[in-house]
């Protein structure tokens, strides 16, 4: 009953009551409080460590950035050093810039020259690099372990491991196809420019007896010419007589066309200008001579096929010509026996002919005993007057046709010396052109490529001491002085940022071609060309295609032989052939993982003893051993390489030609050398120092 009254008593709880009741409200609360502050301090130190892995992995990318814009300079010289091979055999193929050619090939051996101390400096330099990447990410992890600590109740200690902690060799390899391309054009350049010189010099003849020739025909109309000449004594228009402009549309088979169809049209409308005698026998000699003009040129025409050569044939000019052709050995002539001797006629209707007995040639009136007409007064010459008239005077229609014929021959004599030269030079460049594929397809040899510490990940390691105040936290109610030691693990590894826009080894490639503005000459062509061969690193062929025609612009592709246009046009064919594929130059960023994934990744002893401690530490309480501890001291074997300056001078890119030099650095933060050393040594020690409580207390009361 007095209990019963005690606890319903209307007027309130005991004394004793209250007490209790107030104590367990009390516990309750800073026990709930409790719980609130562990937990936010693991989540703290957990985003710290999440920070410093993340920072540690960021020196790796950087690094990785360093070897891909390295590369991509390795790639453009080699690219650089075929193409410029490429091109000065172009230029070798005309005579004009023949020592333009030579200055681009020599510029080609030396930018591959420049490629070699250039690749091999980088290398070694990057080796070095990556030698002292532990220290960089352990000073990177333990600056942002201190920045975290700096103002708050809590300090910070991290510490970081990259995986694998040692990098691959970095190494650079040969291209076997560049001595190979060096010798043919040590052993071909002079017989090439010397070709090619022979054959544009008989290009040239040829393109100048086709300028005559087309003169001649029809180019200085409306002065006298086979065409004014064909409409003023024949009346040819139209299609029978064309007029062309431009002697690159016109060919000798025009003029051959054109004399057909004059010497037609004379035979159909020959008549004598006047009754006497005389005139009526020159005007059946020239009957006689349009009509062997019309068969040889009919014949000639039906004989030039397209392409083919053009046969200009040659029209009698005076009696010894011709004793040459037909009209000397044919029997056209009609002959009469009347007298004591036989006597010639110039034609049928010749007064003094009567009855023809039979019919003669020229050759029979001059080795036979003839008598002289006394009407025609017929003989040999007479036949070379009519050819003489028309041309041997201007206004003539054989004078122009005459000259066209000695235009034709000129140009079939200078073209078939041209062609065998043509072809020596076509098959000495091709061998050369062979041969920058080739290095072109072996570039991939000669790169340089990296397999750095951290290239799998990085682990990092936080601790904090403790926060041991001077005022008890919670008095009674919360049992210890501060929450003691914490430690946290984290660990990142390195991605493809897909969401960045540009490729920053992109970016800082295009930067590279931005000198040189005042260059010229060879040097203007070789700079051109290396500014857009730095793209070929992540658009491949694309680049190599644009650099090669950028600078093919610059080259004065003229000629008379046109082995220019063609060397142009197989190098680039060549090269369009080869299938140059880009790089893969996304940027890489560090992203956080498991830890247990980046130490899987690596098969070195640390990381085989870390999952297995791991492992321990998720099952049950560890029984022995202390991963922090053993981490730690790795680190400090594996990571001090010290840095002393800001800037490392990875190589420097020396062009040819231009004289260009452009220094390749690496800048780094100054956390990694500004008291770096101090720094990752403090946080080793406390890392050191915690490892034998952290893992065997029990936890907290």
């Amino acid at each position: 009953m007095k209990i019963d009254r005690l606890m319903r008593d209307e007027e309130g709880f005991t004394t004793a009551g209250m007490a209790v009741a107030l104590l367990v409200s009390l516990t309750l609360l800073f026990s709930a409080a409790q719980v609130y502050r562990v937990n936010t301090r693991a989540a703290e130190i957990q985003d710290v460590a999440d920070a410093a892995a993340l920072a540690a992995e960021n020196q790796v990318a950087e690094f990785m950035v360093a070897v891909r814009v390295v590369d991509g300079a390795v790639l453009s010289m080699t690219l650089l050093g075929a193409a410029s091979y490429g091109l000065g055999t172009v230029a070798l193929c005309m005579p004009p810039t023949a020592e333009l050619g030579a200055q681009l090939i020599s510029a080609g051996q030396k930018a591959l020259n420049a490629r070699d101390v250039l690749a091999e400096r980088a290398a070694s330099a990057l080796d070095g690099l990556q030698r002292a990447l532990p220290f960089m990410a352990a000073a990177s992890a333990a600056s942002v372990g201190r920045a975290n600590g700096e103002g708050q109740d809590s300090a910070y200690y991290a510490v970081a491991l990259l995986l694998p902690s040692e990098g691959a060799p970095i190494t650079v390899g040969e291209n076997g196809a560049e001595g190979a391309l060096e010798q043919e054009v040590q052993e071909g350049q002079d017989g090439l420019a010397e070709a090619a010189a022979r054959a544009e010099e008989a290009a040239r003849a040829a393109e100048e007896a086709k300028e005559r020739g087309f003169r001649r025909d029809c180019g200085d109309a409306p002065d006298y010419c086979m065409y004014e000449r064909a409409q003023h004594l024949a009346g040819l228009e139209g299609a029978a007589n064309p007029h062309y402009t431009s002697v690159d549309a016109w060919s000798f088979s025009v003029a051959l066309e054109r004399a057909r169809a004059y010497y037609a049209a004379r035979l159909r409308t020959e008549a004598p200008e006047g009754p006497s005698v005389d005139e009526k026998a020159r005007s059946a000699l020239r009957r006689m001579f349009y009509r062997y003009a019309a068969t040889v040129v009919r014949q000639a025409c039906d004989g030039a096929g397209e392409g083919e050569e053009v046969v200009f044939p040659r029209l009698p000019r005076n009696t010894e010509q011709v004793r040459e052709t037909t009209l000397y050995t044919d029997p056209s002539y009609p002959v009469t026996t009347d007298g004591e001797l036989p006597v010639m006629h110039a034609w049928e209707g010749c007064p003094e002919s009567g009855l023809v007995d039979y019919y003669g040639s020229l050759r029979t009136l001059e080795e036979g005993t003839f008598a002289e007409c006394p009407a025609c007064r017929f003989t040999a010459s007479s036949l070379g007057a009519v050819a003489a008239a028309s041309t041997a005077i201007e206004n003539g229609f054989e004078y122009h046709y005459d000259a066209v014929a000695r235009a034709a021959e000129d140009y079939e004599r200078a073209r078939r010396e041209a062609e065998p030269l043509a072809e020596a030079v076509r098959e000495k460049a091709q061998s050369i052109f062979d041969q920058v594929l080739e290095t072109v397809r072996g570039a991939a040899s000669m790169r340089i490529e990296a397999r750095p510490p951290g290239a799998s990940g990085c682990l990092a390691l936080v601790v904090s001491p403790g926060e041991e105040g001077s005022t008890r936290w919670g008095g009674s109610f919360v049992a210890g002085n501060g929450l003691g030691p914490r430690a946290a693990v984290a660990a990142a590894t390195l991605i493809e940022d897909g969401d960045e826009g540009a490729s920053v080894v992109g970016d800082l490639l295009d930067g590279l071609g931005g000198d040189g503005s005042a260059a010229i000459g060879a040097g203007r062509i070789v700079l051109d060309c290396w500014s857009s061969l730095l793209g070929a690193y992540g658009t491949g062929q694309a680049a190599l295609i644009e650099g090669v025609e950028r600078a093919l612009d610059g080259l004065p592709l003229v000629g008379s032989s046109g082995l220019g246009s063609w060397a142009a046009g197989a190098l680039g064919d060549g090269l369009a052939a080869v299938g140059l594929q880009p790089a893969d130059i996304a940027p890489l960023k560090p992203v956080l993982v498991d830890s247990g994934a980046v130490a899987s990744a690596d098969s070195g002893p640390l990381s085989v003893r870390y999952l297995a401690v791991r492992e321990e530490m998720l099952g049950s309480a560890p029984s022995s051993g202390n991963v922090f501890g053993s981490l730690a001291d790795r680190i400090e074997r594996e990571a001090f390489d010290r840095l002393d300056g800001l800037e490392i001078e990875i190589a420097c890119i020396e062009l040819p030609v231009v004289g260009l030099s452009l220094p390749l650095t690496v800048a780094l933060p100054p956390v990694v050398t500004e008291g770096a050393q101090g720094l990752v040594e403090r946080a080793m020690d406390v890392v050191r120092s915690a490892a034998a409580t952290l893992g065997l207390d029990g936890s907290w009361e």
